[in-house]
């Protein structure tokens, strides 16, 4: 039978405060196994820093979190036919089994829990069943999947990964669409995944039937929990879905909902950026980041650099000790590349996974054309705007929504500004605001404003 969780985060947090956080006066091991974390496709680790977060302030070992990095995030549009920076079925599984190998190492434990998002979830249970996956995973927690395809067509594609009648998901699901003796949990949206629709619009075929339903995710033999009203990525990012996440690994709900705030936390990740028309998880060696501790409402800089960096082979920066208050500039350059310019709120806990992407300008259309000349973007990398929500860039809702779809379909947007004199915009969702500032002197450069939530 399927749970539904549908009550205010107030409610939710006045229940679960009188429930002891799991991990606490717990040993680490069967109780707290270390749990892999599978993005989805076009995403990569930074997808799950506030489930970290989340994790952590409940008591659940940092060092027994991990996040898989598939180099090439995106899928092939064939998986037997080689594309530039795209992954096969195989090669993400590989990256998952690595990611496995590594915690199971770092930890001594015999098994991991693995919690998985989007295509995360196949690359999960392809890793399972056909690269000896079973023997050392404990238990799946999945969200947001693509378990019977985005569409069925058992005409054409069929080694499309996403063609639910296709070769790669019919042999995964045969025989049992859960592994024998992994307790596997479902988390899915109730009608708000925008790949598990009737309907091809989000495909690009407005009218024509799909072959899959809204319950497309579930997967025979699994726990089924759907999460009512949330989109295809609040399944794995949301609160809600947190607590359904937890329970699932640990057994019992979380006491808290949000990060532990620390004095003086310690962030690092990874730089990369695009290729072929798709993210990239491959770094940017020879990368130079520079990061400003800017004003909240202004976004003007406050002083001399907090890091100025040139990250090495291995692409990462820091780590760098920030203001738990302090919202952050981080300015990078890199060969082949416009200077970007990334925006972000202040840093409640530390994070070695504050990945930052490097998206070109036209990664940000709005209703299908790109903006001219001074352009801040911003985007929601855990989530989509919906019609509903309270989101805004330099006070006007954000662009590029269908007025009348009530499926959150979309996470990138931007604003041009025509002032010739520097000035902040703001940007906002569900009580966020991030300022970010232009700068018309240097018209090449690209200015992102990325949410947190």
């Amino acid at each position: 039978m399927a749970l539904s969780y549908r009550r205010s985060l107030a409610a939710l947090s006045l229940a679960l405060i009188f429930t002891p956080a799991a991990g606490q006066g717990t040993e680490a091991g069967d109780s707290a196994p270390p749990i892999v974390f599978v993005h989805g496709d076009g995403d990569g680790a930074g997808f799950w820093t506030t489930t970290f977060w989340r994790f952590e302030a409940n008591g659940y070992p940092a060092d027994f979190l991990f996040a898989a990095d598939i180099d090439h995030p995106a899928a092939r549009t064939l998986d037997t036919v080689p594309e530039d920076n795209r992954s096969s079925t195989e090669e993400a599984a590989r990256a998952v089994a690595a990611t496995v190998d590594r915690a199971l190492g770092e930890t001594g434990a015999e098994k991991v829990a693995i919690v998985a998002h989007g295509r995360g979830c196949q690359t999960a249970r392809n890793y399972v069943k056909n690269f000896d996956g079973a023997a050392k995973v404990a238990r799946l927690v999945l969200a947001g999947c693509l378990s019977h395809g985005a569409y069925r067509n058992p005409q054409e594609q069929l080694d499309a990964e996403f063609n639910g009648a296709g070769t790669f998901l019919t042999a995964l699901n045969a025989g049992g669409e859960v592994p024998e003796g992994i307790p596997t949990t479902v988390l899915r949206s109730d009608r708000f995944d925008l790949y598990a629709q009737p309907d091809g619009r989000f495909l690009g075929l407005p009218g024509e039937p799909t072959g899959v339903s809204y319950d497309a995710p579930a997967l025979e033999g699994a726990e089924d929990i759907v999460l009512e009203g949330l989109d295809h990525r609040e399944t794995a990012t949301a609160p809600e879905a947190f607590i359904a996440l937890h329970t699932a690994v640990t057994g019992q709900p979380p006491a808290r909902l949000d990060a532990e705030p620390e004095t003086a936390p310690q962030i690092s990740g990874e730089i990369s950026g695009w290729a072929n028309g798709a993210p990239t998880n491959m770094v940017l060696e020879g990368a130079t980041l520079t990061v400003y501790a800017v004003d909240a409402e202004t976004a003007e800089r406050q002083g001399e650099p907090v890091l100025r960096q040139t990250v090495a082979e291995d692409g990462r920066y820091g780590p760098v000790a920030v203001d738990p208050a302090q919202p952050y500039e981080f300015v990078v350059e890199a060969d082949g590349y416009a200077t970007t310019r990334i925006y972000r709120s202040a840093f409640p806990h530390s994070t070695a996974i504050a990945d930052l992407r490097l998206f070109p300008a036209e990664a940000a259309p709005v209703a299908g054309q790109l903006l001219s000349g001074e352009v801040v973007n911003m985007m929601r990398p855990r989530g989509y705007f919906g019609i509903d929500d309270n989101a805004t860039l330099d006070a006007l809702p954000v662009a590029s929504r269908p007025e009348a779809e009530p499926v959150p379909a979309v996470w990138i947007s931007a604003v041009a500004v025509a002032e010739t004199e520097a000035r902040a915009v703001i940007g906002g969702f569900d009580g966020e605001t991030i300022a970010a500032r232009t700068t018309p002197d240097d018209a090449s450069d690209v200015i992102w404003i990325e949410l947190r939530e």
